[in-house]
Order: structure tokens, then sequence, then C-alpha cells
């Protein structure tokens, strides 16, 4: 089971292009998330595939949307801006947070934006300077 588990992104980089998510949910509103961002994507995106796993146990997924077969990559990928919307709309409708494990980094720094008040994001820039006043870690990432 566990090696199935550690090879989910393998073989979904093997199969074609994905738009990967990495959230988190109260466990509690997982069932309503995803069948809800399921029939919202099916709308949007005809015949993409979603992968889901991760760690259901904490709230923590890796929800990620697979190609539909035969789509091209670049087509495919093109609508990364409106899954990303769809997905996470709805992880923050649920109270979640459109990053888990994995953080904000730069992939997702302008969506955080998007979903976070100028103060919040003003703390964060500060307590980032007050722990790293050079910038010296981990350059360019929100925290």
């Amino acid at each position: 089971m566990w090696a199935l588990r550690e090879n989910i992104s393998e073989a979904q980089r093997r199969e074609g292009p994905n738009i990967k998510h990495d959230i988190s949910l109260p466990i509690s509103a997982i069932p309503d998330f995803l069948a809800e961002t399921e029939s919202a994507l099916a709308g949007a995106l005809p015949g993409a595939v979603l992968v889901v796993f991760g760690h259901l146990g904490d709230g923590n997924l890796h929800y990620n949307v697979a190609a539909p077969a035969g789509a091209s990559a670049q087509d495919f990928l093109a609508n990364t801006p409106l899954a990303n919307r769809i997905v996470h709309d709805r992880v923050v409708a649920h109270g979640g947070s459109i990053s888990a494990e994995h953080g904000i980094g730069q992939l997702k720094r302008d969506e955080l934006a998007h979903y976070k008040a100028p103060l919040e994001l003003e703390l964060m820039r500060r307590i980032k300077a007050a722990l790293d006043p050079d910038g010296m870690l981990n350059p360019g990432k929100v925290l």
C-alpha cells in the first residue's frame, strides 16, 4: 500500500500533464468539498481526471487534475488559472487553506494575495523580516 501511495506522483508525471494542488481542509469538510469541486471541474474541464491523495487523517490533500486522454499538454495547462480558482475558492469556502505542508513558496504568491487581506500579508512580511532581516533564508518566498 505504501509503495502505491509513494508512486502516485511518478505515475502522474508519466501519464501526462497535471494541475497540482496542495491543500488542507477541516476533515469534516472533505466530503462536501470533494463533491462540489468535482462537479465544478467536470463542467469547466470536461474529461479531466481527478487524482486525490495525501494525508486524509489531518486534512492535507494533494488534489490533482490530470488532462483528459488525448489532450495536448499546452492546451490543458492553459487552464491552470481556471482550475486553481475553482479548487482554491472551494477550499476557502470550506474553511481550508490553499496550501498544506508544502507552503506558499513562489507558485502561490499571487494566489495568496487573492485570499488574504493586505494586513495579513503585511504581518507575514514582518514576521519573515524579523526572523530573517538580511533575506538570506529561502529568498523570494513568503515565509
